[in-house]
């Protein structure tokens, strides 16, 4: 797997801009709910995931093809950060007519990777 591009505001905006690929915006997210590739044994180990995921997903969902994992990821934003995109990044949404579900869930991943920056700031990794 290639390397994860830092956890910052750059990367958020990258996000919602679509400068990051799908797969690389999953990854990010899989990484901080706790998902790692065993390279050696060739599958996913998930013993750093909670509970709650784990039971849901053994493996990481594909956030960007799959509503309800999405839906999940949603609701595990507290409540307090449920608008940061808009009150830290000025971050105006999508246009009417101009985004489809697949903006809408990469806009979802942005704001729960940005809810993990501002409550576990000591587990992120900001520079590259």
């Amino acid at each position: 797997m290639s390397e994860l591009p830092p956890l910052n505001t750059d990367t958020i905006w990258a996000i919602l801009k679509e400068d990051l690929d799908d797969d690389t915006v999953n990854r990010l997210v899989w990484h901080y709910l706790g998902y790692r590739y065993d390279e050696t044994n060739q599958h996913w180990d998930n013993s750093q995931v909670s509970e709650d995921w784990k039971q849901d997903y053994p493996e990481p969902p594909d956030f960007i093809a799959n509503r309800p994992p999405t839906v999940k990821l949603t609701r595990s934003i507290p409540k307090p950060n449920k608008q940061l995109l808009k009150e830290k990044l000025g971050f105006k949404g999508y246009k009417i007519g101009e985004f489809d579900p697949r903006d809408t869930r990469r806009a979802t991943m942005a704001n729960w990777l940005l809810s993990y920056m501002t409550d576990h700031p000591e587990m992120v990794r900001t520079e590259s």
